[in-house]
């Protein structure tokens, strides 16, 4: 069981019904004529900025109108979705990130922002992230193997940094110490960077992140003991995945594009073709290989049925781990 959901083929009868849909705004030629705004609820300079710039460029060219990138920072990357759902209009004019924070808010807070399946139109599933851990390159656990040996003969003492509570990773962690019957720590950081740079330093043991830590593994500061991914990575083939260990797991915390709901299937599918001509082109190819990022490509059709399952999967975590940011 692909632990993010396993992909739908498309049927041809709804490919078919779905060009259908789409006929009448490309007839009309109305959509776009005028600029597009993409909302990033990150700062400048990551992975996903960098990635979706790129798309965002090329798309336009594809579109004959600038897609204009908008970055709108804080509350865990949920500025796009809190827009989508109490200002923009459903025009296709407007669109943001849908990563899986946005997925999971509803069940870790007591007054749900948003519905993540209803409240929004989802067009386009991108890209995730490289996801793995690591350790100090000159302490004592070598594999995952020692991993598990430190933490079963000291219990509640070995420590994990991620990026934050209730993140992917965090619940990834959960996932796999619970399956392991470990008692492990987490302490966790503000940002990707941060974390790795404490384990590093040794106030750490380990992190459990997105791939900031591949510049320190790189230096020869940290050892990378496993990856996420469903293949092992170009860059560190000594990685074990997590299939390779014996999990039936993939975690790359997929996101794609949403816009605010309502939207015209005809304006969605415009939008779907041109990002995803830029997701294939060369030039996105090799941002997303600059930083490890695994593509996750899915239509509209399927995107919509992965943000379904994942709602499913986050409400039973949110339950089971007690999740609660509020």
């Amino acid at each position: 069981m692909d632990f993010e959901g396993t992909r739908l083929g498309r049927r041809g009868a709804l490919a078919l019904g779905g060009a259908a849909l789409a006929a009448p705004a490309l007839a009309q030629g109305r959509f776009p004529d005028r600029p597009i705004r993409l909302i990033i609820p990150w700062p400048p300079g990551g992975s996903a900025d960098a990635q979706l710039r790129s798309l965002a460029e090329i798309a336009g060219r594809a579109l004959g109108q600038s897609v204009v990138v908008e970055n709108r920072p804080g509350a865990s990357g949920t500025m796009g979705a809190l827009h989508l759902t109490t200002q923009a209009r459903p025009d296709g004019y407007t669109i943001s990130q849908m990563h899986l924070s946005i997925v999971r808010r509803p069940f870790i807070t007591r007054t749900p922002p948003w519905d993540p399946v209803n409240d929004f139109t989802h067009i386009i599933g991108l890209c995730g992230w490289m996801f793995g851990i690591a350790v100090k390159a000159d302490g004592p656990i070598k594999t995952w193997a020692d991993y598990l040996a430190y933490a079963r003969a000291n219990p509640g003492r070995l420590t994990y940094t991620t990026s934050g509570i209730a993140t992917t990773n965090h619940l990834t962690m959960e996932e796999l110490a619970a399956r392991e019957k470990l008692e492990l720590v987490h302490v966790p950081y503000r940002a990707s960077n941060e974390a790795a740079v404490a384990v590093a330093a040794g106030e750490v043991i380990s992190v459990a992140d997105s791939s900031a830590w591949a510049p320190l593994v790189d230096g020869g500061q940290l050892r990378l003991i496993c990856v996420w991914t469903a293949e092992r990575s170009p860059r560190f083939p000594d990685a074990p995945t997590l299939k390779d260990l014996g999990y039936d797991m993939v975690v790359t915390s997929p996101y794609g594009l949403a816009g605010p709901k309502g939207m015209d299937p005809g304006v969605v599918r415009v939008l779907h073709d041109a990002c995803k001509a830029a997701l294939f082109d060369p030039a996105n190819t090799a941002v997303r290989g600059q930083f490890d990022m695994p593509l996750e490509y899915y239509d509209t059709e399927d995107y919509r049925s992965f943000i379904i399952r994942r709602a499913q999967y986050e409400k039973a975590m949110a339950e089971r781990l007690k999740l609660r940011i509020d």
